[in-house]
């Protein structure tokens, strides 16, 4: 924070918190000032954390949380409620409404297999039961003919025996939907009549897209969160209200961007992989004021998981791909969002000897409650913050800027339950590496997979346990350079602040090159222009915002399976040359995909959407930077532990630091919330910015 109690006190807020797994991260920005405050999750009453995490934000002001509350224009709210509740299988009792003679969508998915030659694995279980899922009489074609009626007779007594099974939510998806609505429409209205007031997903409403499999599984998450979502949405925002707060209030959504949180209450898949989709924001926004690669690799390493999302060329690159759970075996959401991997190699990762001795570090978390055993609220599995603190990492007078004390003695007895790693510190450097190569592996995954050299990128490190060993998974990449902000420890908080207010509308239409329908591709981008005004119409201008619509169309090779989302050069493509730009831009992201490319080939097209973008007012990235005239202030030094032994390491105080500042490793830099480990071999450099860059050899 750059800032004084004064200029906190007149100042104007904008405020973003992500409620994780096991902290609570708030951002608080206003009067050229950025104040970062972190506090446990609380999950039997999120609220409570929150009102934690902002009461520690403010009083770097000299504030409470009412007072910031009474003056914050804005306040953009992420969680993992939804995610959570898909993964934990505590969503709403959801029936699913389907065409008769096509009830099995959701159990044969899209086929594949991660596991195809293990026999023993059980096939894995629909979102939806088959005893929940009902066969309406009705059939559309594919041109949108009605090729059998609707029976609303046999439809109507198909919902009314629903209330009788306790079901809490309805999701409708009729083939063919997407070319005539009519037939969903009147199965929305008979829900409206025989159950009132339980909510109901539409599939051509939410994701209009030609295949089944992805419009079926997302119309069934967004129906099955519905009740929990829009029921905890409104907590939120009653309890916000009643904190003083008056503002607008927006929601992290799963394309990198915030909405009204009434829509996300309307369509609340797009709060799964919201709170991780704002991380990628701000590493975007850093990369671009202070690297030079064209490529970044964005780390979120939490509490609970390790998220890791990819910038090229300045892009957020987003997927349609996005799985909840293992691929193939969990749930695909269907809808555009940003491409994060994760994997649970969080600081609260439990670390574990298996049947066969070997050491396994996740995915079981000790989350919030208990905890670590060094934040002493009863945890007795060892994890890895507890490996961190046993290293001489962390400064246990001075973990969450001395919010918290740590207990080194719980770690160390923790980590000795390790048996065969030999004394404490070996069985803590061994936990880890293990946790370094797991991240190792999940940043090839994303890098390599889709055409990037790691060693040819830099990365863009953030979360509360970024600093631990961010420099050894560099390291162990080849890659040279890592950026890790001042506000690492809040970085999808952060992402909040830098992210646009954001919307997608689409159209199914399918055409090729060869007899490409010139006048019904510009009638679906009409139509997709339309929907997308309509919402900016409500969202910008109020504050100045401006107001921006791309267009993209999904396409792929003749009678291939995976689309390519490729960007169009104009609003839309009413020449024969504009056609061929088109293409020509095809074979390139497939060649720099795939490693190849065919040129001559046919190019279908299947889907065509825009992507609206209002932008709000954004703080300065300097907001962090040390103030002008800064000396650096060494809090001492303490003994660290790396691969060649104990090593004595200064430790400097965060914030502290000009612009320019050099340390050559080993060294500790402690931040309020995360610590920076610099081991031996690798340079520090504080930033104009106030940021910390990290060079290995």
């Amino acid at each position: 924070m750059n800032a004084d109690a004064g200029n906190g006190a007149a100042a104007r807020f904008k405020l973003t918190c992500d409620v994780g797994g096991t902290f609570t991260d708030v951002v608080l920005a206003g009067g050229g000032s950025i104040a970062i405050g972190k506090a446990l999750t609380t999950p039997e009453r999120l609220v409570d954390g929150l009102r934690a995490g902002i009461d520690a934000a403010a009083g770097q002001l000299g504030l409470d949380a009412e007072q910031v509350l009474a003056r914050t224009d804005l306040f953009v709210y992420a969680t993992t409620q939804a995610t959570n509740a898909v993964l934990e299988g505590k969503t709403a009792r959801t029936a699913l409404l389907c065409t008769q003679g096509f009830p099995d969508v959701l159990v044969r998915r899209e086929g594949g297999s991660m596991h195809p030659y293990d026999f023993d694995r059980p096939f894995p279980e629909p979102y939806i039961p088959r005893r929940l899922t009902f066969e309406i009489p009705e059939r559309i074609g594919a041109d949108g003919e009605v090729v059998t009626p609707l029976d609303s007779e046999a439809a109507r007594d198909v919902v009314a025996a629903l209330a009788r099974r306790g079901v809490e939510a309805v999701a409708v998806s009729l083939l063919w939907s997407i070319a005539n609505p009519a037939h969903e429409l009147a199965l929305g209205r008979i829900i409206e009549e025989e159950l009132p007031g339980v909510p109901y997903t539409l599939s051509h409403q939410l994701n209009p897209v030609m295949r089944e499999y992805r419009r079926t599984s997302c119309a069934a998450i967004d129906a099955s969160l519905k009740p929990l979502m829009q029921r905890h949405l409104k907590e939120v925002a009653s309890e916000l209200r009643a904190l003083g707060f008056a503002g607008e209030l927006l929601a992290a959504n799963s394309l990198g961007g915030v909405m009204p949180i009434e829509d996300l209450a309307d369509a609340p898949i797009y709060a799964v992989r919201s709170g991780p989709s704002l991380g990628p924001i701000a590493g975007r926004a850093y990369a671009g004021a202070e690297l030079d690669e064209s490529d970044v690799v964005v780390c979120d390493t939490g509490g609970t998981s390790f998220d890791v999302s990819l910038i090229r060329d300045g892009t957020v690159v987003t997927t349609r791909e996005t799985w909840l759970g293992e691929p193939f075996e969990g749930h695909m959401t269907g809808l555009s969002s940003v491409d994060v991997r994760s994997i649970g190699a969080g600081g609260g990762s439990i670390a574990w000897i298996d049947s066969g001795g070997l050491l396994r570090v996740g995915p079981r978390s000790a989350g919030a409650s208990p905890g670590p055993a060094c934040y002493g609220r009863g945890g007795l599995e060892p994890t890895v913050t507890d490996a961190a603190a046993v290293l001489g990492y962390l400064d246990p007078e001075r973990f969450l800027g001395g919010a918290m004390r740590l207990d080194l003695d719980a770690a160390r007895r923790a980590i000795s339950t390790l048996r065969g790693l030999g004394e404490a510190e070996e069985a803590a450097l061994a936990v880890m590496t293990v946790a370094n190569e797991h991240m190792v592996s999940a940043i090839k995954e994303i890098t390599i997979n889709q055409g990037v050299d790691p060693r040819e990128a830099a990365i863009v490190a953030g979360g509360g346990a970024a600093g631990l060993g961010i420099a050894a998974i560099a390291r162990e990449l080849g890659c040279r350079r890592v950026l890790l902000p001042r506000s690492a420890g809040a970085l999808s908080a952060f992402g909040g602040q830098q992210a646009d207010i954001t919307a997608e509308a689409g159209r199914s239409l399918f055409t090729d090159s060869a007899t490409f329908a010139f006048a019904a591709v510009g009638a679906a981008l009409d139509e997709v222009d339309a929907e997308l005004e309509r919402v900016g119409a409500r969202l910008a201008g109020a504050n100045g915002e401006a107001m921006a619509i791309e267009r993209f169309v999904e396409a792929r090779y003749a009678h291939q399976v995976w689309d390519l989302e490729i960007p169009l050069a104009g609003e839309r493509i009413a020449s024969r040359e504009q056609l061929d730009e088109l293409v020509e831009a095809f074979h390139r992201e497939h060649e720099r995909v795939f490693a190849v490319s065919e040129p001559g080939q046919l190019i279908e097209a299947t889907y065509w959407k825009g992507r609206l973008a209002v932008s709000p007012a954004k703080p300065s990235l300097a907001g962090m930077a040390p103030p002008p005239g800064s000396v650096p202030r060494q809090l001492g030094e303490r003994s660290a532990h790396f691969e060649s032994g104990p090593v004595a390491c200064p430790v400097y105080e965060g914030g502290t630091l000009p612009p320019g500042f050099r340390l050559e490793g080993p060294g500790l830099i402690a931040e309020p919330t995360t610590t920076v480990v610099v081991p031996p071999g690798v340079t520090l450099t504080v930033t104009g910015l106030g940021n910390y860059l990290l060079e290995a050899a």
